[in-house]
């Protein structure tokens, strides 16, 4: 079988803080049995760095601009990168 292993770091923005987006985004991502983290950052926006094999990067990527039902994505940048293996499991920071 052959994997193709590549990460992202994103960021989203609009209503995801305070809505349960971080916990959605790491139950979806351990699901995909992906790496990483997603953390809150100070001007409202969300932080995500990921690993694992790219076509479970792009589910998730896919399920991060639906969000939450409470949340609203108004705008995301996603910057694509090489695996690195930095990361042992998903977190929520």
């Amino acid at each position: 079988m052959n994997t193709e292993l590549a990460s992202f770091h994103a960021y989203i923005y609009g209503r995801v803080q305070g809505v349960f987006f971080r916990s959605y985004v790491a139950r979806h991502a351990r699901k995909l049995g992906l790496v990483g983290y997603v953390c809150n950052l100070a001007n409202g926006s969300v932080e995500v760095m990921v690993e694992g094999e790219s076509r479970q990067l792009e589910k998730l990527i896919d399920l991060m601009k639906i969000g939450p039902a409470a949340a609203r994505i108004d705008d995301y940048k996603i910057n694509r990168a090489d695996y690195s293996g930095n990361y042992a499991d998903f977190r929520i920071v």
